[in-house]
């Protein structure tokens, strides 16, 4: 074999820009996550991923995601066929505590108001000449949730699964970049101080029925949410329960870790250049960016809005935590209210929207693919 034959069966030889461009991309979400700390748990495994999809294949080795018979395709047949989302969900479900929005279920309200950011990309992303089930798919980024996103785009535009999922997770991770900006411009200095009662304590009782009341009311009002509010309850009647300690260990610790870092490095791994790098993907992501400030400035303004009614006025960045970006939303929620006052706790108060958000991005996945999953 001749130096040229050699050098013909190398990755080299078949690169492209387009694959120097996402290997940089995947290079820079490894550095957000070590240096800036941003989602690492996500984005290290799609970071890596993106550098694992962009080395071309040599023809007739079936080694990417989209290479029938290869390794990848095995471990990315749980995202095209929506497996691993709910897996994910059942962890989530049972790391998640109800309590605050229990004890003051008026917060869920802001958790609904966060979806707006769906509805509305759902309508641009049609006048920007989307198909139905695309702009449904689109529009489910503005909840931040990276799972219902997958789930959703799986079941209704599979086409579009790889751009929706790096959009998805991209903002869940970009979560403290872009919701402070939103949070200032639509809250004053004295709103931002506002201080709230701390919640009050709720029952064992109460969170063992919670899970099963909420499963029942929310997908027979949605049954396209079966899968993932299922799972979700579920998880949490395990943790609720205290009976099931094992198996609420295993769903919150080993079995959601493993789901990640599958979905993760197979989600990044189906960003080959050739097939990602198009005019569609980027007006993807411009979609997500916007749907998610939309979403952020619906949960703020509704909790505005809320206070106009409310004796005891609550604190309207809270609103923000509206998105499911768990529990990263919350989080800056308590950033941004310290740094106008350092005796000022709102993380427990921003749980509530939060968790509320998780459900209602998959009630609005729900209903948008029993809507839409008809037509062709």
């Amino acid at each position: 074999m001749d130096f040229t034959s050699f050098f013909n069966n190398t990755a080299i030889a078949h690169l492209e820009w387009g694959n120097l461009v996402m290997i940089l991309v995947g290079v820079v979400f490894i550095y957000l996550a070590v240096t800036k700390d941003y989602e690492p748990l996500l984005l290290v495994p799609i970071g890596f991923g993106i550098i694992v999809g962009n080395i071309p294949p040599i023809a007739g080795m079936p080694l990417g995601v989209y290479s029938e018979g290869s390794v990848l395709s095995y471990l990315y047949f749980g995202v095209t066929k929506g497996i691993y989302p709910p897996l994910i969900f059942l962890g989530i479900g049972a790391m998640t505590d109800f309590s605050t929005m229990l004890s003051n279920p008026k917060l869920i309200l802001l958790g609904a108001a966060a979806q707006l950011g769906v509805f509305l990309t759902f309508l641009g992303s049609l006048y920007l000449g989307f198909s139905l089930k695309q702009a449904g798919a689109i529009g489910i980024i503005g909840g931040a949730d990276g799972p219902t996103a997958i789930f959703l785009a799986s079941m209704i535009a599979p086409e579009l699964l790889g751009p929706i999922a790096i959009a998805a997770y991209s903002y869940m991770a970009l979560v403290p970049v872009i919701q402070p900006p939103v949070m200032y411009l639509l809250t004053t200095k004295e709103e931002r101080r506002i201080r709230m009662k701390a919640p009050r304590k709720v029952s064992r009782k109460e969170r063992i029925i919670f899970p099963i009341v909420a499963f029942l009311i929310c997908t027979l009002i949605a049954p396209g949410a079966i899968t993932l509010l299922g799972m979700l309850f579920f998880g949490n009647l395990l943790k609720e329960s205290t009976v099931t300690d094992r198996l609420a260990n295993s769903a919150r610790n080993a079995l959601i870790d493993i789901v990640t870092i599958l979905l993760g490095f197979t989600v990044g791994a189906s960003t080959q250049a050739q097939t990602f790098l198009t005019p569609q993907s980027i007006l993807i992501f411009i979609l997500g960016a916007l749907s998610f400030v939309v979403a952020t400035a619906g949960g703020v303004i509704f909790a505005k809005i809320m206070n106009l009614f409310l004796k005891e006025k609550i604190n309207p960045l809270i609103g923000a935590a509206g998105v499911s970006a768990v529990p990263d939303s919350a989080r800056v929620v308590q950033a941004v209210g310290q740094k106008e006052d350092p005796g000022n706790f709102l993380l427990m108060h921003a749980m509530a929207p939060n968790v509320a958000g998780v459900i209602g991005s998959a009630i609005a996945a729900g209903v948008l693919w029993s809507v839409l999953g008809k037509f062709q």
